[in-house]
């Protein structure tokens, strides 16, 4: 049994990864806003920079992939 399947190239995804990384991207947005907003209601300021940061990433990722 082969570790890899045979004939893709090297650091390229199979097909079906693509539909589990659109939806990590929107979940890791939905997570992203409610990051922000608890950090900001609880002055938690590691938890807004956090949920920031995931908000930009996310919104990086869906532009790429959709746009």
């Amino acid at each position: 049994m082969a570790r890899y399947r045979e004939g893709l190239p090297p650091g390229l995804q199979p097909p079906e990864a693509d539909g589990f990384l659109l939806a990590a991207a929107v979940l890791g947005l939905i997570m992203a806003v409610g990051f922000v907003i608890a950090g900001w209601r609880g002055r938690q300021w590691w938890l807004l920079s956090w949920g920031g940061g995931l908000v930009a990433a996310s919104l990086w990722y869906l532009g790429v992939r959709l746009g």
